[in-house]
């Protein structure tokens, strides 16, 4: 086990090095200026996330959608994985994590587009989409298909299941003294209630917890920000200036580099978002939308929520904390974060430990979709029907997946966090493929129904 651990390890550290960070990095901007800035855009597609589409084809609503790729995007990284970008790369990396968001919203916006461009509805009215579906049947790239949907369904076993019931008892534990295995079984019979009645239930319960865990969070962050008030312009400030001058940084920031700030700034901005990895256009595909873009734009405010506003507001809060209480150490960033919340008189810490736990447990609910989705490409010739038509492979994926949340919450995670850090690559470098390759279809998507002004206009579905 020491050896697969370290191959892992190993593994996940060069695919998620600097070529990895440039490869995204690239698509988001080539993308953004293929597509004429779609992120002009952001403020109609907020609009159609809450106006719906109701009439049209799809399992779920667009704000559905949303939420449910939300749920899965928002986790502890928003929290905990800034601070550590900040005690590593400095105060300049939440700048980098910011200027990633902006430029992610075009990749998210094309990831939208090209799923509900491509995808698929079976003999009993599901739709399915995603990379694979894109990759299949716009590239005629079959191989590559499996491969992604192969490296999703082995991922949501990690990143989205055992790591995040393992961070929920772990915390419980800490927090209230619960045992480990008690917070377990009670993970796995919400998430199962959930779980086990498909993308409609899951869509329903992240519409109601998505938006009450990232409001009541951000407003623990603004009063944090009104505590700090005479340190926020400096902190902003400093956050400006750091990102390209390294020695603008006193006080209790370690030593970092320009090279430093960018590298965990940018990789905490991409690994937040996921703009890119290919995870948020599977759930996309289910949407009630009658043509591509309006979907596009809806998916695309996904990685302006996620990163442009909470993680940014999450890195303030931690720039200015250090510098109204200058003994705060960065060397752990999520004692950072703990110390920063404290300082809320009474509710702080309950507000941090309850925001992780939502956030967590919305990420298990937003994941078990993507892993179902993908086993059931894998499996297409399953034609085993359930009376609610449902696959035979998408039950037991669910089973296995809600037994896996126990056993997440009671052993070490080690290994499970290098090999889904791994897969997580490993589905980003399929879906980029795919991105790229199709760019043209998604400028040809955009000029049609957004630069013309056709957003009303319904869709020819192949």
């Amino acid at each position: 086990m020491a050896t697969i651990n370290d191959f892992f390890q190993l593994l996940s550290s060069y695919l998620w090095g600097w070529p990895m960070i440039v490869l995204l990095l690239g698509t988001h901007i080539f993308l953004t200026f293929r597509l004429r800035i779609p992120q002009r855009k952001l403020l109609t597609g907020i609009r159609l996330s809450v106006q719906g589409d109701r009439d049209a084809k799809g399992d779920v609503s667009q704000f559905g959608a949303l939420a449910t790729a939300l749920a899965a995007t928002i986790g502890t990284g928003n929290i905990v994985g800034v601070a550590t970008a900040v005690a590593l790369g400095g105060p300049g990396a939440v700048l980098w994590c910011w200027l990633t968001g902006i430029f992610g919203i075009a990749t998210k916006y094309a990831e939208g587009l090209l799923a509900v461009k491509y995808r698929v509805r079976d003999q009993d009215g599901h739709t399915y989409g995603g990379p694979m579906y894109a990759l299949e049947r716009g590239l005629g790239m079959k191989w590559l298909a499996v491969l992604f949907a192969s490296f999703t369904a082995l991922a949501s076993f990690g990143i989205g299941c055992t790591v995040q019931a393992n961070s929920i008892a772990l915390l419980a534990n800490e927090t209230f003294g619960w045992h480990t295995s008690l917070v377990g079984l009670v993970v796995c019979l919400l998430a199962g209630f959930v779980i086990l009645g498909g993308v409609r239930a899951i869509a329903r319960v992240c519409m109601v917890l998505v938006p009450f865990m990232a409001l009541l969070y951000v407003i623990g962050c603004i009063a944090i920000l009104c505590m700090n008030g005479p340190y926020v312009w400096p902190a902003i400030q400093l956050i400006a200036h750091s990102a390209f001058n390294p020695e603008a940084a006193g006080g209790g920031f370690v030593g970092s580099t320009v090279m430093l700030a960018a590298r965990y700034g940018i990789a905490r901005g991409l690994f937040s978002n996921e703009s890119g990895m290919g995870s948020a256009p599977i759930v996309a595909a289910a949407a009630q939308t009658r043509n591509p873009v309006r979907q596009a734009l809806v998916s695309s405010t996904g990685t302006f929520w996620d990163t442009v506003v909470i993680c940014a507001l999450t890195g303030l809060v931690l720039v200015s904390s250090i510098l109204a209480y200058p003994d705060i150490s960065c060397a752990d960033g999520a004692a950072l974060t703990k110390v920063a919340f404290s300082k809320i008189p009474y509710i702080g810490a309950p507000l941090l430990a309850f925001g992780i736990l939502t956030f967590a447990f919305s990420t298990i609910l937003g994941w078990s979709y993507y892993g179902e989705s993908a086993v059931c490409y894998l499996d297409k010739t399953d034609k085993g029907k359930g009376k609610e038509g449902v696959r035979g492979s998408s039950r037991f994926y669910r089973i296995l997946y809600i037994v896996a949340l126990f056993f997440g919450s009671i052993i070490n995670l080690d290994i499970i966090w290098n090999i889904a850090d791994s897969m997580n690559a490993l589905m980003a470098i399929p879906n980029l493929v795919a991105l790229l390759l199709l760019s043209k279809v998604a400028a040809r998507e955009t000029d049609k129904y957004l630069w013309a002004d056709r957003l009303d206009e319904e869709m020819e579905e192949e």
